[in-house]
């Protein structure tokens, strides 16, 4: 896949061409030029994602965090690669993007060098915070040699109350204890504290490549078990770099992504 530095911007594209025979055909080439191909699965920005739901509603009634996926949220809005020092690829099919809203999810899967899928995740934001101080975006950058990449993080239930829980859900989540733990998902489980992954993460919101964003990602995988299988936290600070080609709207945000594995014939990109 030509991703060429994330995206084109539509400035690019459109604004600079001579009012010629030549640059309209040009112009029409490239509007007509897709970014989103030879993709795993065959995904394309606006394919249709069939997913099964019988390993949300068993997740869910084992006390899962994640976000049942709904019909209307069943196209793909945009497409992004992660680079990191790993072979293979790392793609993520978004569904919902989160950029103005709470509401984001994606299915992230791994491609190794044979071309074989060798995992498969579906993840949902639980909540999104913003690091306002120095203190803060040490901890979650784990530059202090702390916080993000401890060994374990504690999901309290006060947390999600004030995230519009009702109690009923909390109490199918927590039972009798008031919090939740999960162990770090990489590095020597005996240590106290490993790096947390560092990554860039391109994406593209349109077929053609306009419009996209580039984050860099400091991230660490927590996970728990539940009957049968285990729920992965995400927790993952993103540095917006720039979005449609606007780099002044620089932000920092961490997210917390809970996510599930699916199983490969469980899902199918129309």
């Amino acid at each position: 896949m030509a991703w060429k530095d994330a995206y084109q911007y539509a400035g690019k594209l459109f604004g600079k061409h001579s009012n010629t025979a030549v640059a309209s055909a040009e112009s029409q080439h490239q509007q007509a030029a897709r970014e989103d191909v030879n993709l795993p699965l065959r995904a394309r920005i606006g394919g249709v994602v069939n997913l099964q739901k019988t390993p949300f509603i068993r997740a869910v009634s084992q006390g899962s965090l994640i976000s049942m996926p709904e019909e209307k949220d069943s196209l793909i809005r945009a497409i992004s690669r992660v680079r990191l020092d790993i072979a293979g690829s790392l793609y993520r099919y978004y569904l919902l993007t989160g950029d103005q809203d709470d509401k984001e999810c994606f299915i992230q899967l791994y491609q190794n060098d044979a071309g074989d899928i060798s995992e498969l995740m579906y993840y949902s934001r639980l909540t999104r915070l913003i690091p306002e101080s120095s203190e803060d975006q040490e901890a979650y950058s784990g530059s202090a040699g702390y916080g993000l990449g401890d060994r374990s993080y504690t999901l309290w239930r006060e947390q999600l109350t004030g995230l519009a829980w009702d109690e009923a859900s909390l109490d199918s989540i927590f039972g009798d204890a008031g919090h939740l733990d999960y162990s770090r998902d990489a590095g020597d489980p005996l240590s106290d504290f490993v790096a947390p992954f560092q990554a860039q993460e391109s994406r593209i919101d349109d077929a053609g490549g306009q419009h996209g964003l580039i984050q860099d990602l400091i991230f660490m995988p927590y996970s728990r078990a539940l009957e049968g299988q285990r729920e992965s936290l995400l927790i993952s600070t993103e540095i917006v770099r720039s979005q449609d080609g606007d780099s002044s709207r620089r932000q920092i945000h961490v997210d917390f992504m809970i996510g599930i594995p699916v199983e490969l014939d469980r899902l199918l990109i129309q």
